[in-house]
């Protein structure tokens, strides 16, 4: 299955199930849990009552989860990317935080801010939770996966940099991109041999399978629940494979009028417009 948060026609957001070219409104029903965070807070989006069936193309899509409780980025989770920073690769995951507020949707545009020309590209898988938990055993961290969806976890480089954390530069208002749909993991086959393909006005920049992470997925969510609680609705973005435009020669930083596009194999392909901040 695959579940996409949404503004209707009438400015009211809402939820649903993805049916062909249209979108079965779950969230439009009378009790119904008034949005995809909600829902899996309430048990899950399984048994949910049918609402109105919509056009995809008559609603204004929104992050998968526009609010998560947290989001937790993992850096540094493929040995190419690794190689290219010229960091050493140390013994557990580097963990550091992004806001909702950073985030767009499929086909929302990515916004450089004023302070930088630095503006650079990750494609990702993201993991969103589905039950709560802490200290989860990696045997069963599977079990606390409501699904998968792509991520774009866009950086203000220099801002990165300022000192020794990420937080700045990872920050700045709508320069992630998060969709577009939330696919559950049984409509995803085999997850290691999906490929993170991300293209720049239609130019391969990065291509590798998510099977060569350093750190999989269990590992991952068995780490950050150590040290705090996961909840449903809280996102994981797993890290990018090596190809960042701030190490390529000559870089390659986004500007407006670019394109990017991350596709992610059965899991979908989230796609950008960059612009300028007014």
């Amino acid at each position: 299955m695959r579940y996409v948060s949404f503004r209707r026609a009438d400015g009211q957001a809402s939820f649903g199930r993805i049916d062909g070219d249209a979108v079965i409104d779950l969230g439009g029903v009378a009790g119904a849990p008034v949005d995809l965070r909600a829902a899996l807070e309430q048990g899950g989006l399984a048994g949910l009552a049918d609402g109105q069936r919509l056009a995809l193309a008559d609603v204004q899509l929104l992050p998968v989860v526009p609010n998560p409780g947290k989001i937790l980025c993992v850096g540094l989770n493929y040995a190419t990317h690794v190689q290219e920073t010229g960091r050493e690769q140390l013994d557990r995951p580097a963990i550091f935080t992004r806001w909702a507020d950073t985030l767009v949707a499929q086909g929302q545009p990515l916004v450089r801010p004023r302070e930088s020309v630095r503006f650079d590209y990750e494609g990702e898988l993201a993991v969103v939770i589905g039950k709560v938990g802490r200290r989860i055993a990696p045997a069963d961290a599977m079990d606390h996966v409501a699904g998968f969806a792509v991520f774009n976890d866009g950086s203000i480089r220099d801002w990165q940099r300022h000192n020794s954390q990420f937080t700045p530069g990872k920050n700045f208002p709508a320069t992630g991109g998060f969709g577009p749909a939330l696919v559950t993991p049984d409509a995803v086959g085999d997850l290691g041999s999906q490929r993170v393909q991300t293209l720049v006005n239609g130019q391969m920049v990065q291509d590798q399978p998510v099977s060569d992470m350093i750190w999989d997925i269990p590992a991952v969510i068995a780490y950050c629940s150590t040290f705090t609680t996961l909840c449903p609705g809280d996102v994981i973005a797993t890290g990018t494979p090596g190809g960042v435009g701030d190490k390529r020669q000559p870089p390659l930083y986004l500007k407006a009028g670019d394109q990017v596009e991350v596709r992610l194999g059965t899991i979908g392909t989230l796609i950008n417009p960059v612009i300028d901040e007014g």
